[in-house]
């Protein structure tokens, strides 16, 4: 709040006549604007909408309802000393129109040398061509942690209950990431089932944050129950991972760590890149988040970046948390900007210059298959802490994979299978593929009415030809760029195709 009070109060102070705030939160919003009014010589505060037009004042109630054009005019005709806000709600829908669009032009012009200001209040950044370079886009973010605290606060005290300052820090911390309306409603239901708040009340509000998150459409809640012990291998990663398992924690701010910034996991498909997202989050007790690129792409003009925008905003705001970006490879494979009028190029870059600079303790862990056709940007360093190449398991590492595997699904019967052999037997699978020869074992076993054993197993693997053999030219390229000193590796015995 305090950097959107200090850049609003300068927008005001210099004369910035139009200025676009996209934000969901508009009572909140619009209390901001109004305390900030006050401290800038007493600024009046006007506020229309669609339906009932102009409502702060009896003298001019209801006037230009209906009307978005007469809502400006209305500025217009106000004696050029009189200062002002004008709070115009959902006013984006307007602008194509030839008649605001001019309007708003002219205004631009005239307003420059008023106490006049215009602010659209909506929900998204939807400005025509034409209107790019009269508005100024004001970025309005969700509460921050202090803010929360003191809403959740006063909603306690009105029940007159005192919150420990560990059940405090909890409920804050669940919160961020949302809407104060949206905690202000959750809590408020908590209040009236059990009269208090309690501490099963923290799994409502990530309940609510998951909902709020689907809502988005561009970012997914995801439940992580994967461990570092599910991970067979990769030992070099694991150790790395378990380094940094504090460096999230006050002790490490107080020690002067910078938060750690990400990973970039390279390797062929099925060697445990997305599972070592998931069991980082565990790990770590940090939210996941998972990331579609592709559904940061929009039609209009200008929705690409927005929907980026908003994407690093609600990350940050549900920080610290982990942020998996799976194939990033695929996802930006276009940022070179032909054949979509530079907006892969734009999204790619506005995501980059983000990962870079970002201060927000957001991890991002990203995935790719092809560094091919990657970027170079991502590769630099300073985007990420470190890069792995992430290889077909060793010997050993496919006996921990079996291993994981069947302690699972078998953990009475573990000692019946022949691990060493089974590892032995299927050289050059990767994890994925050593998963799919023990489902098809259980097919096998299930369709017979018995349990599966080794011998299956090794019949479903002689079934199976794995990746590397048909996919052996782009194995061999990574592992040949990997081991040139452009990315640590997984695993301390790293298998090498011959």
């Amino acid at each position: 709040m305090n950097h959107f009070s200090q850049e609003f109060s300068l927008l005001l102070r210099a004369c910035y006549p139009l200025i676009y705030i996209p934000t969901q939160e508009e009572e909140r919003v619009e209390k901001a604007i109004a305390n900030i009014g006050k401290n800038i010589n007493n600024r009046n505060i006007y506020t229309w909408d669609f339906v009932d037009g102009y409502q702060d004042n009896p003298n001019n109630a209801n006037f230009g309802r209906r009307n978005p054009l007469q809502a400006l005019e209305f500025i217009e005709k106000l004696p050029s000393n009189t200062s002002g806000i004008f709070i115009l709600r959902d006013f984006q829908r307007f602008l194509e129109d030839i008649s605001v669009s001019r309007k708003l032009r002219n205004l631009a012009k005239t307003l420059k040398a008023q106490p006049k200001n215009i602010v659209v209040v909506a929900s998204e950044i939807n400005i025509p061509t034409e209107l790019k370079e009269v508005f100024t886009v004001v970025e309005f973010a969700l509460p921050q942690a202090e803010e929360i605290k003191t809403e959740i606060q006063r909603l306690s005290l009105s029940t007159g209950q005192s919150l420990s300052e560990q059940f405090l820090g909890e409920l804050v911390r669940s919160a961020q990431g949302l809407s104060l309306e949206r905690i202000r409603r959750v809590l408020t239901r908590a209040i009236a089932q059990n009269g208090k708040l309690e501490g099963e009340d923290v799994e409502l509000i990530l309940e609510e944050k998951k909902q709020s998150i689907r809502q988005t459409q561009i970012l997914d809640y995801y439940p992580a129950k994967e461990q570092i012990s599910d991970i067979g291998g990769l030992d070099n990663l694991k150790e790395w991972l378990l380094r940094r398992g504090g460096a999230f924690s006050e002790s490490a701010r107080a020690y002067g760590l910078p938060y750690p910034r990400g990973l970039l996991l390279v390797g062929i498909q099925g060697t445990g890149k997305s599972l070592t997202a998931k069991a980082i989050a565990h790990h770590w007790h940090l939210p996941l988040l998972r990331l579609d690129v592709g559904r940061l792409f929009g039609g209009l003009v200008g929705e690409s970046e927005s929907r980026t925008r908003q994407m690093i905003n609600l990350a940050e705001a549900l920080s610290p948390c982990i942020l998996w970006i799976d194939e990033i490879d695929k996802s930006f494979a276009g940022a070179d900007g032909k054949g979509d009028s530079g907006t892969t190029s734009r999204v790619f870059g506005t995501f980059i210059t983000w990962l870079a600079e970002k201060e927000s303790p957001v991890f991002v862990v990203a995935t790719a298959n092809n560094i091919q056709n990657l970027p170079a940007e991502v590769l630099r360093k300073g985007r990420f802490d470190e890069i792995f190449f992430v290889g077909l398991p060793s010997q050993e590492e496919r006996e921990a994979i079996f291993n994981v595997h069947l302690s699972r699904l078998r953990p009475h019967n573990l000692k019946s299978y022949d691990i060493k052999r089974l590892a032995y037997e299927t050289p050059e699978f990767s994890g994925a593929e050593i998963e799919q020869t023990i489902i098809e074992a259980m097919h096998l076993g299930f369709s017979q009415n018995r349990d599966f054993t080794s011998e299956d197993i090794l019949i479903a693997a002689s079934q199976i030809i794995p990746l590397a053999r048909t996919a052996k030219e782009q194995i061999e390229f990574l592992q040949n760029w990997a081991t040139s000193g452009k990315a640590r590796l997984a695993s301390r015995n790293q298998l090498r195709l011959t």
